[in-house]
């Protein structure tokens, strides 16, 4: 295996602990949990691929490794650093397609910084780097297929362009803007740079229209998760709990310059589990 080969395909460094991520997957049983970390890990390597130094090619290249090597997964040949992996698809039916969506999605960064797409391609990206992961998730969670499948999809959206809104200056120094060109030509804005959309003073009548897009998504996801105990649902159920709380403070907050960084803590991770009845 060549050098480009053997970093492409290294498990990310797991650093979640403290995240909403972490949180939410700690309440797993531990063999659920184990999978849910190998899936974790494996969508950091493949973002942070997408997210990285080195030129367009490299990166295009590396995750075309991973695409291979995710067919080996599947074809019963898994290399040594994702055998853990392998027992995750073979515990849970995990499905090749929505891993290669998430590297369909990766690759879509990686071949050109996105700025103001149209909707349906904001949708297609959606769909990919986040709806495809929870479609991996939910087969751990255990959900029925039919109500699984609509929760990933609602609930990925929802959690995808909660961060959207939320990463503006970070995506934006990156040469990146997620928001949907049409929610910016609607307010006036007909540039697509992201500086100037930024700096824009008709940015945040935009941002609100992808808020309450944002919250259609959570409310439609939490229909289906009504349908479930807390014991099936306790850990799709926290992260919406706690990337609406995000959304209702960016929402508070306003999208006008200055933008202050909106997170949630320890501590309001552990007040929204007490709120919730998950401790």
């Amino acid at each position: 295996m060549s050098d480009v080969s053997e970093r492409s395909l290294a498990p990310a460094p797991r650093s979640a602990s403290g995240s909403s991520f972490y949180a939410a997957m700690r309440v797993l049983p531990a063999r659920k949990r184990k999978a849910m970390f190998e899936i974790y890990d494996f969508c950091r390597a493949v973002d942070d691929i997408a997210d990285g130094d080195g030129s367009r090619q490299m990166r295009l290249d590396e995750l075309e490794q991973w695409r291979s090597a995710i067919g080996a997964v599947f074809d019963g040949s898994p290399s040594t650093r994702l055998r853990g992996l392998a027992q995750a698809v073979s515990d849970f039916g995990l499905r090749q397609d929505d891993f290669l969506a998430i590297i369909d999605g990766m690759e879509m960064d990686a071949a050109a910084d996105i700025a103001c797409p149209d909707s349906a391609t904001l949708d297609l990206y959606c769909d990919r780097v986040a709806s495809a992961a929870g479609r991996l998730s939910v087969r751990v969670f255990g959900l029925p297929t039919a109500d699984g499948t609509l929760l990933a999809f609602h609930l990925g959206r929802a959690l995808q362009l909660t961060n959207i809104l939320r990463d503006l200056d970070e995506d934006g120094a990156k040469g990146r803007l997620y928001l949907p060109r049409e929610a910016l030509q609607a307010v006036g804005i007909g540039v697509t740079e992201p500086a100037q959309v930024l700096a824009h003073p008709a940015l945040d009548r935009a941002c609100t229209s992808v808020v309450a897009r944002t919250r259609e998504h959570f409310a439609a996801a939490n229909a289906v998760l009504s349908r479930y105990p807390l014991r099936v649902v306790r850990s799709p159920l926290l992260m919406a709990r706690v990337y609406q709380n995000i959304l209702v403070r960016l929402a508070r907050r306003g999208f006008s310059a200055p933008r202050r960084p909106v997170h949630v803590g320890r501590v309001g991770l552990v007040w929204i589990l007490m709120r919730h009845g998950m401790i």
